[in-house]
């Protein structure tokens, strides 16, 4: 079950056989153990400015770093057997992290990012002709089929070289679906049509934050040949949660709800991308409140009369791959927006939305081997706060991934 770098790769990009270094071992009880993974490097350099008093812009940063891209490395474990007619398997995936720390020329605090093991699968399987069910951490329904139909998942969209991986287009076409503890029902593979439905671990946002009934997220996919060198491929997906404060009042609990799809038409080689969602109480980056050093941001979700508040962002993506060629060229439009509520408006006096983020990235792969490739990628930023441009960048990168 090479679920990180196949999956990714052959969902993104139809590449499915990408990885064949991967090792297999049988065991003398009729299991089998996998290792597979990959590794990937990058130089990022950014060029970043903020809106000044008088209209303009000034520099507020330029660095050079080397980290990994939106696609962590990772070392991954699997173990499968059958017992009793039914499929079994255990997964385990380790994401380390190529980030130094600050540029710091020796570092061992919380920012040494290089010595960090990013924890991001362990799941159990149990499948058969009834489809399967998997239980544990693992990447979340809602929002999956726009991460990984996003070209940036095997480059670096926005961000990096920090102390975790790069944003792609987290922020800016989709909100994160994350990495979390859930019990996921699929129906069995083979066919055009699937779907996923799990129970989920809830996400607080703002003051929410005692969940006692389980976050439902699901997904439907399609996907089908119309030719010998055309494919089709369909995907919906949805979630909701109900949150509570904890205190009595008109605005105690708060339901957040979240839908997306998308659709990929290849034909030879040159594939046309949409995708989009539209969320409440979700904020617009992490699908609710997020934890760092301590420190809360994305905290977004809710307004300060706790209502939720509404998000949306979508995406334009086209790339072309010639047959037998090792180059593929790609080029992505999206954004993600943030708008206000009465209560916002009221309070404030402004009617604009929030914030709006908008990336439009350029991607260039070489294909130096099956397992190994060269990416270079260009992205150009923009920043809007209260209806206004705030910020505005700029970013190259280029870098390898191996899978194995």
């Amino acid at each position: 079950m090479k679920r990180v770098a196949l999956l990714c790769m052959g969902l993104a990009f139809g590449a499915a056989n990408a990885a064949e270094a991967q090792l297999t071992m049988q065991m003398s009880n009729g299991w089998a153990f996998t290792f597979s993974g990959n590794v990937n490097a990058f130089y990022i350099y950014q060029n970043s400015k903020t809106a000044t008093p008088g209209g303009g812009f000034a520099t507020s940063g330029k660095d050079l770093s080397v980290g990994t891209g939106l696609l962590p490395s990772f070392a991954v474990f699997d173990a499968k057997g059958k017992e009793d007619n039914i499929d079994l398997g255990v997964h385990f995936g380790f994401a380390p992290q190529v980030e130094f720390g600050g540029h710091n020329a020796s570092y061992f605090g919380t920012d040494a990012a290089g010595a960090q093991i990013d924890m991001r699968q362990v799941y159990l399987t149990a499948g058969g002709s009834w489809g399967s069910l998997l239980m544990g951490k693992e990447l979340g329904l809602y929002q999956r089929g726009n991460i990984l139909t996003d070209m940036t998942l095997l480059g670096v969209g926005v961000g990096g070289g920090g102390r975790g991986t790069a944003l792609g287009r987290i922020g800016y076409g989709y909100l994160y679906p994350d990495f979390r503890p859930q019990l996921t029902y699929t129906t069995p593979s083979g066919r055009p049509a699937s779907l996923s439905i799990g129970l989920f671990e809830g996400i607080r946002s703002g003051a929410y934050t005692t969940i006692e009934l389980p976050r439902v997220e699901a997904e439907l996919g399609y996907n089908t040949k119309f030719g010998e060198n055309s494919n089709f491929k369909l995907f919906v997906n949805g979630a909701v949660q109900t949150a509570k404060t904890g205190a009595t009042g008109p605005t105690e609990s708060l339901t957040s709800t979240g839908g997306g799809a998308g659709i990929t038409i290849d034909v030879s080689g040159f594939a046309l991308t949409g995708s989009g969602f539209f969320a409440k109480g979700m904020g617009y980056l992490l699908q609710g409140d997020g934890i760092v050093g301590g420190a809360n941001f994305d905290n977004l979700g809710v307004d300060a009369a706790g209502d939720g508040r509404n998000s949306f962002g979508y995406i334009g993506q086209v790339t072309f791959s010639p047959t037998n060629s090792k180059f593929m060229i790609g080029g992505s439009f999206g954004e993600n927006h943030l708008k206000r509520t009465d209560a916002d408006k009221t309070a404030d006096g402004i009617d604009s939305e929030i914030l709006k983020n908008r990336l439009i990235d350029g991607q260039i792969t070489y294909k130096w081997s099956k397992s190994l490739r060269w990416v270079l990628e260009y992205g150009h930023i923009d920043g809007y706060s209260d209806g206004a441009k705030s910020s505005k960048g700029d970013q190259g990168s280029l870098g390898m991934m191996l899978f194995f």
